[in-house]
């Protein structure tokens, strides 16, 4: 079954606030109510993330210098694997709870929008792998097999060098793909948009917001992080949380036409 016609506009019940370097904590509190709200789609979503991440661990367990590549990368094609979860905030937010059904039924409709972008999502990502496994073989004197190598002779090395080339490099190919997807992924949930459109408001909403963008950005890196650092068990809880505080991000960073408008 095909998802109901979505609306070219936001929603006249969504509530909108300036945004400051104090939003991504209100985006953090809406996100959680939301997630407390309908928490079992979000967190069948963090735990087949989860154990896809276990798979990925343990397919790659003697090879960390591909390992730290493919879960650094996470971060790139997450905001495509969010998609559900913001249909759901969608939902929550006119009053309605619904299920997986209406999750299936976005992944289902064949949106050709959401898999161009979801394809130019998996190809950054994968570029970022082979990037990373190029840098840390062809720089790194020593194998790094176990996460344990990494810490020792990339991390803790005294010489500046290949971590911080490989942090900056991370940076440059993250920070693009962040300020492309930030508003362009929800709008494209939320409204009829063409992926061009999308990726404008996006940019210009970075563009606009600056420090309180850096700021988003840095706290999901911080929970992707926490919920790495507790054997990825965090991320069941963690990764939809962030989904459903992108969506509130999202409402905040655009201001579309009334309802009835189209978006130009």
């Amino acid at each position: 079954m095909r998802p109901a016609p979505k609306s070219a506009t936001t929603p006249s019940s969504a509530v909108r606030r300036p945004v400051n370097l104090g939003s991504p904590a209100r985006w953090l509190a809406l996100g959680w109510s939301d997630l407390r709200r309908n928490p079992l789609p979000g967190l069948f979503h963090g735990f087949l993330l989860t154990a896809f991440g276990a798979l990925l661990l343990w397919a790659a367990r003697d090879k960390f210098w591909l390992l730290a590549g493919a879960f650094s990368g996470f971060l790139i094609v997450a905001p495509i694997l969010a998609t559900g979860l913001y249909q759901l905030s969608r939902a929550l937010e006119s009053g309605r709870r619904v299920g997986m059904a209406e999750v299936v039924s976005l992944w289902r409709s064949g949106d050709r929008r959401l898999v161009i972008f979801g394809l130019l999502l998996g190809l950054a990502g994968t570029g970022w792998v082979l990037t990373s496994a190029g840098l840390i073989t062809l720089w790194s004197p020593l194998a790094i097999q176990k996460p344990a190598d990494f810490l020792r002779h990339v991390v803790l090395v005294r010489e500046v060098g290949l971590f911080e080339a490989w942090l900056l490099l991370g940076a440059l190919l993250a920070a693009p793909v962040f300020a492309s997807t930030v508003v362009a992924l929800p709008m494209l949930v939320d409204t009829q948009a063409p992926v061009m459109v999308a990726l404008k408001a996006s940019w210009r909403a970075v563009a606009n917001h600056p420090g309180p963008m850096v700021a988003w950005a840095v706290v999901i890196v911080l929970l992707v992080g926490l919920g790495m650092a507790t054997a990825l068990l965090g991320l069941i809880v963690i990764a939809p949380w962030i989904a459903h505080a992108s969506w509130h991000a999202y409402r905040d960073l655009t201001h579309l036409p009334a309802s009835g408008s189209p978006i130009r």
